[in-house]
């Protein structure tokens, strides 16, 4: 689905925006804002579009599904493949139909490129190949930074050098191509028409946002983590190279090959996620300009104020 220069502006103009890092406090703040404002959410998470990934990626719960609506949740199985092209086009299409029902958009998550996506375009990069794909995912991640530094040093200075996905991504073109991954991106420039105060990050003490994620973990553990992680492998989930790579996930699949004991998987998956917060939080501040929203405690509602002026 194509849309308008006028349109597409229109929309993304009229649209508030809710970012931030991991247990920051996203989709509470959303609901409340969406309850007041007569809104719809759209998800911007690259995890929670997969059916069954629930616990492990937050999804919000059935009360909060049932009390507004949300798009871009459980939209393929593990048995498919997802980028942010294909985000990008199902995303506008959804907020499309909810502007054109007269209501707002709120657009709520935490992944990065997806945002970019929405906001930039999508770069006209080579077409994935699988048999250079199915090479790099052979490779470490230490291996797959040394080959894009020497290969193309321009991305490995951008990039996020964390993220595998990227990393194979980044190398699986420069191989097809002979040219920087970087070359590739979209010249599509939205940033100017995204009102900066309208893109609300979500900011916390970094001590508070630590024991949020430490404490979050737990909770989902006990609230069956494992168990569906479990019935997840038997559905695909190793075979899912991007959701395969979830934090937290791939902990579980280790812990239940025996790799980590029950305190060390969780101790990981609390460390991984707070590094995780940490490039999040790193990446917003410095890829698209936005109005930082400072929270106190587990009641976002007097940030509304901030939030809705212009």
């Amino acid at each position: 689905m194509e849309y308008s220069d006028s349109n597409l502006n229109s929309l993304l103009k009229s649209a508030y925006w809710i970012a931030g890092p991991t247990a920051s406090g996203k989709t509470h703040l959303a609901i409340k804002l969406a309850e007041q404002i007569q809104a719809e959410i759209v998800s911007v998470d690259s995890m929670q579009v997969y059916q069954g990934m629930d616990i492990g990626t937050a999804k919000p719960s059935s009360d909060e599904l049932a009390a507004v609506p949300h798009h871009m949740i459980d939209v393929v199985d593990l048995n498919e493949s997802y980028d942010a092209a294909r985000f990008r086009q199902e995303a506008l299409r959804a907020a499309a139909d909810v502007h054109q029902r007269g209501r707002k958009v709120i657009f709520c998550g935490g992944t990065g490129l997806y945002f970019q996506a929405l906001i930039h375009g999508i770069g006209k990069g080579p077409p994935s190949d699988e048999s250079v794909r199915r090479d790099l995912e052979d490779l470490s991640i230490e291996e797959l930074r040394c080959e894009l530094k020497e290969s193309d040093p321009h991305t490995y200075e951008e990039i996020d050098l964390h993220n595998k996905r990227r990393l194979i991504r980044a190398l699986e073109v420069f191989r097809l191509t002979g040219r920087s991954f970087a070359s590739f991106k979209s010249d599509w420039k939205r940033s100017s028409i995204i009102d900066p105060s309208r893109f609300c990050v979500l900011v916390r003490p970094a001590e508070v946002l630590r024991k949020r994620i430490h404490d979050r973990v737990l909770i989902m553990i006990q609230a069956g983590w494992i168990e569906e992680t479990k019935q997840l492998l038997n559905k695909g989930l190793r075979q899912n190279s991007t959701a395969n790579q979830a934090i937290g996930y791939r902990q579980i699949v280790e812990y239940l090959e025996g790799t980590w004991s029950l305190d060390e998987m969780i101790q990981s998956i609390q460390n991984k996620t707070w590094q995780f917060a940490k490039r999040q939080r790193t990446w917003f501040r410095h890829q698209i300009k936005n109005r930082p929203v400072h929270l106190e405690g587990d009641r976002p509602e007097y940030a509304f104020k901030e939030i809705l002026s212009d």
